[in-house]
């Protein structure tokens, strides 16, 4: 059983690291929000090992994830975030299956800075978002959890790709990597070099454009399964799904320059979103009417009812 102190101390570390998705996991009832705090705080444990530039060499991060993994599934851990999440693994019956996908994912960081292609890309997405999406059904509890997953797992992908599209700057910067796929880069005559040294240009304001509406594709599919969720957990996951498409308006504002620096939510727009998103919520229950009127996404080229139904755009 997760005690008072696990809670607090993985409570502090999303409210942390996690700004965007901290304000809808505080509309989520107790009986999920507490179960997140937790999700969030292993999640960013995992995340920390790989993503230190000034971390131990490669071979001491492998063995530390090898223990988290082992911890997260029963083992022994002095970890206490790493012990809440086992007992929390443990209550939800989350999949064996998804920590190993998620933890090989993390694994995946320590030696891989570069992806040639988009299906490259979505592998590795795999385990770092779509299996984060797929856990947090499990501590939702839906009514029909095989409908509700694949959704999930598409709304945890274009969580992820937004933050890959709004944080290329950073990426390059802190860790050397860039998670535009090279056959990306190649169509649209963006370079590897220029985006080292931060050259924006019209290409590479094509290349972004490309890669928000492939990303706004996932969110589509993803939004589309809202309605499967619990009743008190949709409007918080629509809330989530609300702020972080928005980073899009901010990124086409800024002409897709996300070389020179990172574009952030201000706390007065996360306000207003969360203002209107609740008042179109109350006339609204469908959550991709509600998605439509009051995200960027806001128009699509058909309506998804599943997953397998849409082709990415490229």
């Amino acid at each position: 059983m997760v005690d008072d102190t696990q809670l607090a101390e993985s409570k502090a570390i999303h409210r942390r690291t996690g700004t965007t998705f901290y304000v809808a996991t505080r509309l989520l009832p107790e009986r999920v929000r507490h179960a997140t705090y937790v999700l969030y705080a292993f999640f960013r444990v995992a995340d920390e090992i790989v993503d230190d530039p000034n971390g131990p060499p490669p071979s001491e991060q492998r063995e530390q994830l090898d223990r988290l993994r082992d911890g997260a599934l029963g083992g022994e851990t002095e970890d206490s975030v790493v012990a809440a999440f086992s007992d929390l693994r443990q209550r939800y019956d989350i999949p064996d299956t998804a920590v190993e996908e998620f933890v090989e994912a993390m694994a995946t960081d320590i030696d891989t800075d570069r992806y040639e292609t988009h299906e490259e890309l979505d592998e590795y997405m795999g385990g770092s978002a779509a299996a984060v999406g797929e856990m947090m059904t499990a501590v939702m509890q839906p009514d029909d959890p095989d409908i509700a997953r694949p959704h999930a797992r598409r709304l945890g992908e274009a969580f992820q790709l937004t933050n890959f599209l709004r944080d290329v700057r950073e990426d390059v910067v802190e860790r050397d990597r860039i998670y535009l796929p090279r056959t990306a880069l190649e169509e649209h005559g963006v370079t590897e070099a220029q985006i080292q040294r931060f050259g924006m240009d019209g290409d590479f304001a094509a290349l972004m454009r490309s890669e928000l509406e492939r990303t706004e594709t996932r969110y589509r599919e993803g939004v589309a399964g809202i309605k499967y969720l619990p009743d008190d957990c949709q409007f918080p996951v629509l809330l989530a799904a609300v702020l972080y498409a928005d980073h899009h308006r901010l990124i086409r504002e800024r002409g897709y320059d996300t070389l020179s620096v990172t574009p952030e939510l201000s706390s007065a727009r996360k306000l207003s979103l969360l203002v209107r998103t609740r008042w179109h919520w109350l006339w609204n229950k469908d959550p991709e009417t509600v998605f439509a009127k009051v995200s960027t996404v806001s128009h699509s080229p058909s309506r998804h009812h599943g997953p397998e139904d849409a082709t990415p755009t490229r």
